[in-house]
């Protein structure tokens, strides 16, 4: 999965979590069991997030044959990985 971070400077807005799950990923039953995954998983994570920010996820194909342990390890390395960089697209 891809990861992308904007935070607005300031802001006291609750975090934002966007999916993009794209065809690729396979037909609309995987597509939503895929988001209905990453939104369990992301639910977990808001309160690590910056006030004010909104996190983009983009699925890969290969997360149609990830169970939820493998998705989440991966969600929860991208989201590390970017809040440590402290990479924002502002």
């Amino acid at each position: 999965m891809v990861v992308h971070l904007a935070s607005s400077a300031g802001s006291t807005n609750a975090p934002l979590v966007g999916f993009v799950v794209s065809k690729a990923i396979g037909n609309a039953v995987t597509r939503n069991l895929v988001k209905r995954r990453l939104r369990a998983i992301a639910r977990t994570r808001l309160t690590s997030l910056p006030a004010g920010s909104m996190l983009v996820v983009r699925a890969l194909p290969r997360a149609a044959a990830s169970d939820f342990g493998s998705l989440e390890k991966d969600f929860n390395s991208c989201v590390d990985k970017v809040l440590a960089r402290g990479q924002h697209d502002d």
